[in-house]
């Protein structure tokens, strides 16, 4: 047998049962437990009393003896078995066969043997109410855990209790017949006055959120407030009961996990460090401080990495973010400029410790502030300092944790756009270096450019282009793309456009060229691969890829020849304006190996624009190659225009402010040569001949007026020549060029190249080709179809040496 444990289920009401009859309120609770089969295994003393059994006589009997009525059995366990709780008014047979009609709560619960039980509790009045039960009312209400006050019809207070008479700072006497608004004055006051209104109109109860400061606390406070109509006995609304609860650490602890998520949301949203820390000061102002400063240390800006300790020597900060409420004063130092604090400061103090610190300053504007660290992977960059003077109550340790989790989100952001601006600007010093800074002076083509990296996002890419000077009068054009973006683009772009100048040294045709820019791509990828697979056997290799077009003009026969890898077709417009892209084979971008590159070749009328771009100009992420073509064409269609005005005119028609992707533009208009600035020889091989070559070359340069260059240029044709007849096979070709230097040409049929060597004291030869390079300003040997042509330049006189 077991005595049944009272509601808590420790241990049996303790009070002995004579102790009841003397007291005016005496009650009690009978309590019995019946297990799932409905046999009762507990009674208590109480339960004794109320139906006259001993708890020898009823535990181990089925609870079914005690019901007035004969039920069948199982009938409990089945009709209850599924319920957690039951309650409702029973009678009972007390044991000398009285009937008892009592109330019970059952409660479905787990026994100590694993199985089901149900506690039941009947509590058990000595009589009626007492009067005292009036008086615990008025206790309750005067004494209860919250705010509560009672408000007429007139919307006036009746009566207030204790916590209402504290959150007022006011006595319910000196608040009796005043409304909401005139105890304090405040817009929540003024809408918690219109509930009352609303709820004595409807009877429906309100409930809703107040915040705001009481008269004499320095901080606000927020306040659940509920609204319940108070009934008279013909359920008419008579007054409105208010109760309002302190949620003011509910609320500020709501408040910070808002701010944090609002810090999460706000700050980070560029690679921007001045952008960045200016949106962690907006986020803290006004809901944290009243004022908000960031500084971040001076050796960051030289692109130093952060130190990881604590900053050697002075403190020395660049203020780069400040934000104040409105009526805040003005900052002592504003964005941009350099302060250096004193080792016994906060700021100082707090970088050298790497802890925030609470400090005050009496008379100041914002007499509370704290000043924490901005620190990310264990890196030190600034300071944030955080000011209050329009709450004026000090920041507590609350307050400091909250600065601290938004200053380290927003340490990383700040990091993360240092990271990729000193990365970027190193790229961009890199590209800047490597593309070339002025186009070479030229006479076979006008030519202008525009470079724009890309936008702040994805990172400096791989994008060039050149105009590279060629013999004959000849130019070359190239623009180029590296797949990727960053440092490794900008090198692996640097070394593509110097193979490109020295494979054009060599006067490779343009397919030639991109076979063996093939090549160089494809090792290069290899080299990659080798090295990612040497720092990490697990990360995938790098891949390097590029595309590629290369185009030579030739002013004197006024032909162009083209080959691309991968690239965007060149846009070719007539003098007339009519814009056509040039149908160049499709070949795939370099790198693929083993490919060979079709060559095209187009006649170009003087005047005509050849057009050459990276993809980064007609493709964007809302638009298509083909519309960005036709953009392209309709923008093109007036070749009247300056070529720098034509180059604007592109960009601002294709581009957004911020370019996705790096973006090369070449426009070049195309000269011509004159029949008369050209003169050409045929030259039977043999040795007679070269008396005859000099004597035209004499007359042809007395015709250009170009007698200061004759005799200079009669050695040059007399040792080009003679190379010819000796060495080379018929036939043989002799040109003079008049452009801004004095081109000669001797041409044959032989592919076998001439090499300068230096010849002994008694050679009787060797020295041919030596005195040509002393006295010309280049010379070289270029390989045609037919054979080989040997060139020679001459500066004129007054020239600047900038020719072809």
């Amino acid at each position: 047998m077991k005595e049944a444990s009272t509601p808590g289920g420790d241990r049996p009401d303790p009070r002995p049962a004579s102790s009841w009859s003397d007291d005016p309120l005496a009650a009690y609770t009978a309590t019995a437990v019946i297990d799932d089969h409905g046999v009762v295994t507990g009674w208590s003393a109480e339960a004794q009393r109320l139906l006259g059994y001993h708890p020898a006589d009823i535990v181990g009997r089925s609870a079914a003896v005690l019901l007035a009525e004969d039920v069948a059995a199982g009938t409990v366990q089945s009709s209850f078995a599924e319920l957690p709780r039951w309650n409702g008014s029973v009678t009972l047979l007390h044991r000398d066969g009285h009937r008892v009609k009592v109330g019970l709560l059952a409660h479905h619960r787990t026994a100590d043997t694993g199985g089901g039980e149900w506690f039941v509790v009947s509590p058990v009045t000595a009589g009626p109410r007492p009067p005292q039960d009036e008086v615990l009312m008025e206790w309750a209400f005067g004494q209860g855990p919250c705010a509560m006050a009672i408000y007429g019809s007139d919307l006036r207070l009746r009566r207030a209790n204790r916590d209402m008479q504290s959150a007022f700072n006011l006595t319910e006497d000196e608040m009796r017949g005043l409304r909401v608004s005139e105890i304090v004055l405040g817009a929540h006051l003024e809408e918690t006055e219109e509930c009352i209104r609303r709820v004595l109109e409807n009877g429906e109860p309100l409930q809703r959120e107040n915040f705001f400061r009481t008269p004499g606390r320095s901080r606000k406070q927020a306040w659940a407030v509920r609204l319940a109509p108070l009934r008279n006995q013909g359920d008419q609304v008579e007054a409105v009961c208010l109760a309002a609860h302190d949620m003011t650490e509910q609320y500020w602890a709501r408040q910070r996990l808002l701010m944090l998520n609002e810090a999460g949301a706000r700050i980070g949203g560029t690679l921007e460090v001045a952008r960045t820390a200016q949106e962690m000061a907006d986020v803290a102002v006004p809901k944290l401080a009243d004022a908000a400063d960031i500084a971040l240390l001076t050796s960051l800006d030289q692109g130093a990495e952060p130190p990881t300790g604590s900053p050697p020597g002075p403190i020395t900060l660049r203020h780069v973010a400040r934000s104040v409420i409105d009526d805040g004063p003005a900052a002592t130092l504003k964005p941009g400029q350099i302060a250096t604090y004193a080792d016994d400061s906060p700021q100082a103090g707090c970088l050298r410790s790497g802890r925030p610190i609470l400090y005050d300053t009496p008379g100041d504007w914002a007499p509370h502030s704290m000043v924490v660290p901005l620190r990310a992977r264990g890196t030190t960059l600034g300071v944030a300092v955080f000011a209050r003077h329009r709450l004026m109550e000090p920041f507590d340790q609350d307050d400091l944790l909250l600065a601290e989790e938004i200053t380290a989100r927003a340490a990383i952001c700040i990091d993360n756009a240092y990271r990729y601006t000193r990365e970027r600007d190193t790229a961009l010093t890199l590209q800047r270096c490597l593309l070339p800074r002025r186009l070479p002076q030229q006479a076979a083509l006008e030519v202008a450019s525009r470079y724009l990296p890309a936008g702040a996002r994805p990172g400096v890419g791989g994008d060039w282009f050149d105009v590279i000077p060629l013999s004959g009068a000849r130019v070359a054009l190239v623009v180029g793309d590296v797949v990727g973006h960053g440092v490794q683009a900008s090198a692996t772009m640097g070394r593509l456009r110097t193979a490109v100048r020295t494979l054009a040294d060599v006067d490779l045709p343009p397919d030639e060229l991109l076979i063996h820019l093939d090549d160089l791509v494809t090792h290069l990828a290899a080299e990659a691969d080798g090295a990612e697979q040497r720092d990490s056997a697990t990360e995938a290799p790098g891949e390097i890829g590029a595309t590629c077009l290369y185009a030579v003009y030739d002013p004197v026969a006024r032909r162009c020849r083209l080959s691309r890898a991968g690239h965007p077709p060149p846009a070719v417009v007539s003098p007339g304006g009519t814009v056509e892209f040039v149908d160049l084979s499709a070949e795939p971008p370099l790198g693929m190996g083993g490919l060979d590159f079709e060559c095209t070749e187009l006649e170009l009328q003087a005047g005509s624009l050849l057009v050459l771009y990276t993809d980064g100009l007609v493709k964007g992420r809302y638009r298509d190659i083909d519309e960005g073509l036709d953009v392209l064409r309709k923008t093109l269609a007036r070749p009247d225009q300056s070529l720098d005005a034509m180059c604007d005119n592109v960009l601002e028609a294709l581009l957004p402010s911020h370019p996705p992707d790096d973006v090369a533009l070449l426009i070049a208009r195309t000269r011509a040569l004159d029949a008369s600035q050209v003169a050409t020889w045929n030259l039977p091989p043999s040795a007679p001949i070269v008396a005859e070559a000099r004597r035209n070359a004499s007359r042809q340069l007395a015709l250009w007026g170009l007698d200061e260059a004759i005799f200079t240029t009669e050695l040059v044709v007399s040792e080009l020549v003679t190379n010819a007849i000796r060495y080379g096979d018929p036939p043989i070709q002799l040109r003079l060029i008049h452009d801004r230097d004095l081109i000669c040409e001797v041409s044959d049929a032989s592919s076998t190249a001439p090499h300068l060597r230096r010849a002994r004291v008694y050679d009787e030869g060797g020295r041919g080709l030596l005195l040509v390079a002393q006295l010309t300003q280049r010379w070289g040997t270029r390989h045609t179809a037919t054979g080989k042509t040997i060139w020679a330049v001459q500066a004129l006189p007054g020239d600047s040496g900038t020719g072809t």
